[in-house]
């Protein structure tokens, strides 16, 4: 039913978030990178706040001063060029902290990538229709709810605040200068770190829904779960690429030891056991390389180009795979199996033409393709 009508009930792989990621859509808090900035800044203030304090005192005093000098050498620039110096530096460290604050917030939890496309101008953002569809659909509904929320909950921290401090704060102006830039200065501080209270309870609320909204986003179809794995697998041309490539490497591991050998017996396509028979070296034929699935292929391959025959006898293949390690001699049992065969190639290596031997596997070194006994297996 999910696959007819594209419901998206499957929930989103990590391929389908890394995908979403590369293309922006990552799990982003305006509400976090607001906090973390506000509470930056305002530690920084705190701590450099007597700095900026004394700076702006001694340009604010030069700047009101009036003597003969003064007005005989009047330089306004001067006096503003004093000014930027006192205040300038503390406020540029101030900008790049809180622009790094707020780009570690929002990569953080981005699974930190930066996405240049997002920068390129869209036409979708320009199009009235689009912006009427984000301002009033769901989305926009949400955004709205959490503004007011937003608000609400900053204008009662911001009127609690202000409860004991209106009278003095309406009386700055009559009294002694440091003493209001004292007060006004901590109050602004204490001020910001109350709403960057609030801010933190906010996108720790905003977080979750974030979150939640963004995997409902990117749930998946049914199809779209088997196109994904499908494309995962990989098309058939490139599985045919990969197999060449192990092929080619087990083919470089088994190469000596392939020439070594003078025939081949197979499953045909699962095993694939090579032996040589030297009187002089052994008192039975060994097992100079042997393999399955990959490996097997490339020995058939190799085999091929190297002009050994390759004969196709699966129980006599499963049987020495199984019982002999490669350079082995063969167990006793499969003397008889083995010895036939070996005649028969050396028959056609003298150039006449006999008759393929029938071999029989006694029972007790019979196995199936997973190396169980199977005693009821043929030739």
């Amino acid at each position: 039913m999910s696959e007819k009508n594209g419901e998206k009930n499957f929930a989103p792989t990590a391929k389908r978030k890394k995908d979403a990621a590369q293309k922006g859509d990552v799990l982003r808090s305006k509400e976090m990178a607001t906090a973390a900035a506000i509470m930056i800044g305002a530690t920084w203030l705190l701590i450099v706040g007597p700095w900026m304090l004394e700076s702006l005192s001694e340009a604010m005093l030069a700047s009101f001063r009036w003597d003969i000098a003064a007005l005989e050498n009047f330089a306004p620039g001067k006096l503003l060029r004093l000014a930027l110096i006192a205040v300038l530096p503390p406020i540029m460290i101030l900008g790049a902290l809180v622009i790094t604050a707020s780009l570690i917030s929002q990569l953080g939890f981005g699974t930190g990538l930066w996405v240049p496309k997002n920068l390129k101008p869209k036409g979708s953002r320009l199009n009235p229709l689009s912006g009427l569809k984000r301002m009033f659909g769901p989305n926009g509904l949400i955004e709205m709810t959490k503004g007011l929320a937003k608000i609400g909950l900053l204008g009662a921290i911001a009127f609690a605040w202000g409860q004991g401090r209106l009278e003095t704060l309406t009386g700055l102006g009559r009294g002694n200068l440091n003493a209001q830039l004292t007060y006004g200065w901590h109050a602004m501080i204490t001020l910001l770190f109350a709403l960057g209270a609030g801010l933190v309870i906010i996108a720790l609320v905003d977080l979750p829904v974030q979150w939640f909204r963004r995997n409902l986003r990117l749930k998946m179809t049914h199809q779209e779960m088997r196109d994904e794995h499908k494309e995962s697998d990989g098309s058939p041309e490139r599985k045919a690429a990969i197999r060449d490539r192990q092929r080619k490497v087990a083919m470089g591991g088994i190469g000596p030891a392939m020439r070594e050998a003078q025939f081949v017996i197979t499953n045909p396509t699962h095993f694939s056991v090579a032996l040589a028979y030297d009187p002089e070296k052994s008192y039975a034929p060994v097992v100079v390389a042997k393999g399955r699935g990959e490996k097997a292929l490339a020995m058939r391959e190799l085999a091929a180009e190297l002009e050994l025959p390759v004969l196709e006898y699966p129980a006599l293949a499963r049987s020495v795979y199984f019982t002999t390690q490669e350079r082995q001699a063969i167990r006793e049992e499969l003397y008889v199996a083995v010895a036939s065969v070996l005649a028969f190639v050396l028959s056609l290596k003298r150039g006449e033409k006999p008759a393929r031997p029938i071999v029989d596997i006694p029972a007790t070194v019979r196995f199936d393709t997973d190396g169980r006994p199977d005693p009821g297996s043929g030739a």
